[in-house]
């Protein structure tokens, strides 16, 4: 079905919308950078949030090319997937939402409460995490290809922080800053300064 094949395709991208339909609450804070604002201080936002609308109408209009890729065939592996986007993006909209660094101006600064994954980037001398992604969905910038720059957060923090539970989503708490972080791992549009990182349970 073509619906199956777009959401295959440009699930790397639009993945990130499960999280925000899915139910229940927040458990303990299992790491706390920073204890100077309150839970109600900031605005729950999903990640399309961060994303201009004209990449957004880009992305949720996929080509029409992409529903001849047979399944399991080399064009359907991520990694040519990633080639191909590179390859078109100079004339393809759809391809240049894939790879924008376009922002939100107006997320600039604003205190925000938002659910997603740790990618860990560096650790200091306590094995503590100092430098990290956040991204919409499990293995993005390991086992996948790394989402949009504008779906990536990147996030430094003095004192580092240690949980062992890298596969689960957690709310991330903090104020965002549009600021472009390029690393060898993948390219961020936005930072933030995080306040609290807490379970995201089902």
């Amino acid at each position: 079905m073509k619906t199956e094949k777009r959401w295959q395709v440009t699930g790397r991208v639009i993945v990130c919308l499960y999280l925000t339909c899915l139910a229940g609450g927040v458990a303990h804070a299992e790491a706390t950078l920073s204890e100077t604002t309150k839970p109600g201080d900031f605005k729950t936002i999903e990640w399309v949030d961060l994303i201009p609308q004209d990449d957004l109408d880009a992305l949720l209009s996929p080509p029409d090319y992409l529903d001849e890729i047979a399944d399991g065939s080399p064009e359907d592996q991520m990694s040519n997937q990633l080639q191909a986007t590179i390859t078109a993006a100079a004339d393809d909209r759809y391809q240049q939402a894939l790879v924008s660094t376009a922002i939100k101006a107006e997320m600039n600064g604003v205190a925000v409460r938002l659910p997603g994954f740790i990618v860990p980037l560096e650790y200091n001398s306590e094995q503590l995490i100092t430098e990290f992604f956040i991204v919409p969905f499990f293995g993005a910038c390991i086992h996948v290809p790394p989402p949009p720059p504008n779906q990536i957060v990147y996030v430094k923090s003095s004192e580092g922080f240690k949980f062992d539970a890298l596969y689960k989503p957690f709310w991330v708490s903090g104020v965002l800053q549009t600021n472009l972080i390029q690393n060898d791992m993948a390219t961020a549009a936005y930072t933030m300064d995080v306040s609290t990182l807490e379970y995201y349970e089902d």
